[in-house]
């Protein structure tokens, strides 16, 4: 049962608190140029471990604690000196300092057992992290990733409460209790209507987002949960500020006799239809749409993705909600005044996943009217994952290769960065760009967004000499 103190929730015995990590001194990767951390000798590698006799449990304390004007830093250099360092500033003056990871005590992990959970569904041997269940409410705050609240302690709520940690980015999928515990596997994901309310008591907000998995969530249970959460979303002060609806991801990995079925078609063609229909009962009261479907829907469904109006503020573009639409309006803005022609012909391809491939096609035509330029786009589909239609942040590095061997290529392959580990250079399936490179035997440069695909297709210098 989940019990509400004067102040919090407490944890009712689920959890042990004696299990929960202590914090470790805070791993400095570095120093900015210039910043009061390096005027105080402070280097990458040292390690932090106080502020004002407080020790740091991850970024969020950071923050707080560097915002008075005095402070009392403890620092441990790489020797294991202990540097004891009295300063004065202006109030909420950073400091300068980089760390290594944003959480010092440990990543919070899921306690559910989700059967469309992505993270079981991978075959095992690859990096560690990607199978890291994160569902930490500190990462919800601080990046936008999504969690459950169902492994959350009495302290947790407590300081949720007391630092005003909001918004918050939860995964829903269902309101009804039963439902919602079953589509978890977890007895305490039932009481989320009581932890909205909750949020709704305290002025805290919430994103939320629904995995819809056919013939369990979809259909008229998609629709009470969302006009329950709806519920919340009016008033001065709304509780939850809008609501991604996306279509659950199946591989072939995932457990035996697990029941789910795939989006096909028919199942988008209905979701698209319920919920734009709710969309306009809800802009009718409260001014915007509220519920927004990812683009996959339209995608999957073989209709064109909504008007860049629809999707108002792109709450949730992170999450896949207009971020093709976007693209795709940045890259037209980008390719509105391209030259005639080029000094020197090029022949190159882009690789994108098959599922988006019809909806990229125009910015490929347009760029190939310019005299010289051959840009050829592949949408490759994932055997990897036994996907046939795929969005390009899925492909692995096998896929890549698979896909496009004793394919033409031309000169060089524009590769999306969305499919590399962030800062780094790997496929989600450990194989990294110099792997494929030399396996294709061509040259692949990262994009990174629609200005950079634009200025690395005409050969742009980033930044042109004024002379």
């Amino acid at each position: 049962m989940w019990n509400e103190t004067s102040k919090s929730i407490t944890s009712s015995g689920l959890f042990d608190e004696s299990k929960v990590h202590a914090p470790q001194p805070a791993v400095i990767e570095a120093v900015e140029v210039a910043s009061i951390g390096e005027e105080l000798g402070i280097e990458p590698g040292d390690k932090l471990l106080s502020i004002n006799n407080v020790q740091p449990r991850d970024l969020i304390d950071y923050k707080y604690l560097i915002a008075e004007e005095t402070l009392n830093i403890k620092i441990i250099d790489q020797t294991g000196e202990i540097h004891e360092i009295d300063i004065e500033k202006d109030l909420d003056d950073d400091l300068g300092i980089i760390f290594t990871e944003a959480l010092f005590d440990g990543l919070k992990q899921c306690n559910n057992h989700c059967p469309f959970c992505f993270i079981d569904q991978q075959p095992q041997g690859h990096r560690k992290t990607l199978y890291l269940k994160d569902d930490d409410y500190r990462m919800s705050f601080l990046y936008g990733s999504y969690l459950t609240l169902t492994n959350l302690l009495e302290k947790d709520w407590l300081r949720i409460e007391q630092q005003r940690l909001s918004p918050l980015f939860v995964s829903i999928h269902a309101t009804d209790a039963k439902l919602r515990a079953e589509l978890l596997k977890n007895p305490r994901a039932g009481i989320i209507m009581e932890q909205i309310k909750w949020f709704a008591d305290r002025k805290l907000q919430l994103h939320a987002q629904i995995v819809v998995c056919p013939g369990l969530n979809d259909a008229e249970n998609l629709e009470n949960t969302l006009n329950d959460l709806f519920k919340y979303a009016d008033g001065a002060w709304p509780t939850i500020l809008s609501t991604a609806i996306v279509p659950v991801g199946l591989t072939r990995f995932r457990p035996d006799k697990d029941t789910l079925q795939s989006v096909d078609k028919k199942c988008a063609t209905s979701v698209i239809q319920l919920v734009e229909t709710l969309q306009k009962n809800y802009e009718s009261k409260i001014g915007s749409r509220f519920a927004w479907l990812s683009d996959e829907w339209y995608l999957l469904a073989n209709e064109p993705l909504p008007d860049r109006i629809i999707y108002e503020g792109l709450p949730q573009e992170e999450n896949g909600v207009g971020s093709i639409r976007s693209f795709l309006e940045s890259i037209d803005r980008a390719t509105q005044q391209l030259p005639k022609r080029i000094s020197s012909k090029k022949k190159c391809s882009w690789i994108v996943g098959k599922l988006v491939v019809e909806a990229l096609e125009p910015i490929s035509q347009r760029i190939n009217e310019v005299e010289g330029i051959s840009l050829r786009v592949f949408g490759l589909k994932s055997p990897y994952w036994g996907k046939e239609n795929v969005v390009t942040g899925l492909l692995t590095g096998k896929d890549v290769i698979d896909g496009l061997r004793g394919k033409e290529l031309g000169d060089e392959i524009l590769l999306p960065s969305i499919m590399l580990k962030h800062g780094e250079s790997t496929f989600l399936d450990d194989i990294t760009v110099e792997e494929v490179s030399k396996t294709l035997q061509i040259p692949i440069r990262i994009v990174f967004d629609s200005d950079d695909f634009v200025k690395k297709v005409l050969e742009i210098p980033s930044h042109p000499s004024k002379y």
